[in-house]
Formats: C-alpha cells, sequence, structure tokens
C-alpha cells in the first residue's frame, strides 16, 4: 500500500474516533446538564415553597391560612363541645354573680350583668387566633338561629389592638356581640388558652367551659341552650 493510501486510511480512522468522541460527549455532557437542570427545578421548587410558608406565617396571612385549614377540620364533626347542663344545687341568690366591665364595639361601658335572666354563651377569642376564627362562622350561625330574647351572645375580643377585632367583624359581614375587657377578667373567665367558652345560667352559674375550638352549631347545642332557658321546660 502507497503512502498516499496509508494517509487516507489514517485520516478516515482518525476522524470515526474523533466522531465518536464527539457523540459520546455530547451525551454525557446533555446528561450532566439534565441533572443540573433537574435539580435547580427542585431547589427552585423547594425555595418557593419556603418562601411561601414564611410569608404565610411571617405576615398576616398566619390566621387567615390556618384558620381555613382548622375550620375544614372543625366540619368533620370531631370537634364537638359538651353539652351545657343545669348545675346541681340551688339557683343563686338574687345579685347577679358576674359583674364584668366590659367596652362595646364603639367604646361605650357596660357589664355581663345587664343579661341576667338569660343565658349567656361568653367566648374569649383575639383576631390572630387561627383556631378561634375557625369556630366563628359556626358561633356566627348559632346566634342567627337561638331566640336573643333568651339566649346572648358576649363575644369578647383580647386584641390588644380593638381596631383589629372591627375590622375583622367589618370584613367578614360577621354581627356578633363583641365586646373588649374593661378590667383584667376575673374566675370563670381568665384563661391561658383561647378560644375558650363559658355558658351561664340565666342566673350567672356556670353550666360548662370549653378551652378550644368547637363546632357550636349543631341542633343538640341549640338545644341544650334552649333547656337553660327553660324554653323547654
Amino acid at each position: 500500500m502507497t503512502n498516499a493510501l496509508l494517509r487516507k486510511s489514517y485520516i478516515r480512522k482518525a476522524d470515526v474516533q474523533r466522531n465518536s468522541f464527539t457523540a459520546a460527549g455530547t451525551l454525557k455532557l446533555a446528561a450532566h446538564f439534565w441533572v443540573l437542570m433537574t435539580v435547580s427545578r427542585k431547589n427552585i421548587l423547594e425555595c418557593s415553597l419556603l418562601a411561601a410558608f414564611g410569608v404565610v406565617m411571617l405576615t398576616d396571612l398566619r390566621p387567615v391560612v390556618l384558620s381555613t385549614v382548622q375550620r375544614g377540620l372543625l366540619s368533620t364533626g370531631l370537634w364537638r363541645p359538651r353539652l351545657p347542663a343545669r348545675p346541681p344545687g340551688q339557683a343563686s341568690p338574687a345579685a347577679y354573680p358576674h359583674p364584668l366591665a366590659l367596652y362595646t364595639l364603639d367604646g361605650r361601658p357596660t357589664t355581663l350583668q345587664r343579661y341576667q335572666g338569660k343565658v349567656v354563651l361568653v367566648n374569649l377569642w383575639a383576631s390572630w387566633c387561627p383556631p378561634c376564627l375557625a369556630e366563628m362562622p359556626g358561633l356566627q350561625a348559632l346566634y342567627q338561629k337561638v331566640d336573643t330574647a333568651k339566649v346572648a351572645f358576649v363575644l369578647i375580643s383580647l386584641d390588644e389592638n380593638p381596631n383589629r377585632a372591627r375590622t375583622l367583624l367589618k370584613r367578614r359581614g360577621y354581627i356578633l356581640p363583641v365586646f373588649f375587657p374593661a378590667a383584667p377578667l376575673p374566675a370563670p373567665f381568665n384563661t391561658a388558652t383561647i378560644p375558650t367558652t363559658i355558658i351561664l345560667t340565666p342566673d350567672g352559674r356556670v353550666a360548662d367551659r370549653h378551652e378550644g375550638m368547637a363546632d357550636y352549631d349543631t341542633p343538640e347545642f341549640k338545644a341544650a341552650l334552649e333547656r337553660l332557658a327553660g324554653s323547654d321546660e
């Protein structure tokens, strides 16, 4: 074989090898790029989720989002309160045992004593409290069903800034009677847990006290309030 033919044969082999190396290299580069893109997309997703979680937990969206989730839990029927019942023993004397000083939403002074003779549902809540907001639609629905001549609702906001409570009530269209404490809350209203709900008989005795969220909008709970009020007697 002549030198010219040898050179042509060598060149063809070199071209084949170079093309093979180029194809293999391209595939490897493509594989590395795909891995990097996959990792990047995963990191972006993780970062996005963390950012969204931070926005929810560190801003005013926190009670809104968490209360929505907890409202869904209440709808399962697993968070039902005990049914209030008339306490044993004789009724209290004529003097109402709870001269609790309060302010109305528009700042007028009043007391819990004004509701003597009615069953009173006292609910301690705050606008920043997710479980408080979760149970509020149920309280609103129950309030619209009971006879308010016999059953009174007293929702006491523990917000340091009363305007936060006023804004929330207006935004959500609640018509519940909301008040603010005019002094430190005495027993049985002082609590380290909110929401807390206390049911008082017409003479002021405690029929029940429930700490934590609950679904009060049930026929059974409404009937129990009516029995306490004497409408079924």
